[in-house]
């Protein structure tokens, strides 16, 4: 097996990072470089999504891992190897979260192959994971909008 991993943080809660996270994989580009993703059928371990990567022709990936505000992993067939996407949640204590996003390829020649397909794959992790972390921190940000407008209102009414 052959693995790789991009993590970083975020001060948005897991519940709001898992919000976008969702949405991304259910169809909601977050962002200019997002890869594109079709949900076929609901969000839950064992369906199917297509992948359509920037620039790439689409796969097909089965939903392996859900665990609300957790974990969220998928898992493409790539000729003779296996490719797991995961994405691991991690809350802070002080309401931010960490996210990993790991890719495992595996298979008969995963060790040959990896060293050079994986990192190819991951390169975009990093463009990926601003883009996750950029929709959380707004919508964050758009929550605390909306709550200080309602006050506000409250308070004049």
């Amino acid at each position: 097996m052959w693995t790789t991993q991009h993590s970083a943080g975020t001060g948005a809660p897991a519940s709001v990072v898992w919000s976008a996270l969702r949405d991304l994989h259910s169809g909601t580009p977050l962002g200019p470089a997002s890869d594109r993703f079709e949900l076929h059928g609901p969000f839950a371990v064992g369906t199917t999504v297509t992948v359509t990567p920037q620039g790439q022709d689409s796969m097909t990936s089965e939903i392996v891992e859900l665990e609300p505000e957790r974990v969220y992993a998928d898992r493409t067939a790539f000729g003779g190897l296996t490719l797991t996407f995961r994405h691991t949640l991690a809350p802070h204590s002080d309401g931010g979260t960490d996210v990993t996003h790991t890719l495992e390829i595996d298979g008969e020649d995963a060790d040959a192959v990896g060293p050079e397909l994986g990192p190819q794959i991951a390169g975009d992790f990093p463009v990926a994971m601003a883009e996750l972390l950029r929709a959380a921190e707004v919508r964050v940000a758009e929550a605390r909008a909306e709550a200080e407008a309602a006050e506000s209102q409250a308070d004049r009414g």
